[in-house]
């Protein structure tokens, strides 16, 4: 898997990061442990995660 980069992820909206989402964690869940693919799918989740994030409503 390609690492997804921050960058990238902004210019996307929430839906699309949704579908990235689900598919950096399906490429995690076929991955071999220690791989450059898993690490890279690892990254991207955190990136995903932390983008969604930062678009969240603050309370």
């Amino acid at each position: 898997m390609k690492l997804i980069t921050r960058f990238e992820l902004a210019a996307k909206n929430e839906n699309e990061l949704r579908g990235l989402l689900r598919m950096a964690f399906n490429e995690l869940a076929k991955s071999d442990f220690g791989t450059h693919e898993r690490r890279n799918a690892l990254a991207s989740l955190e990136n995903i995660e932390n983008e969604l994030a930062s678009r969240a409503p603050c309370p």
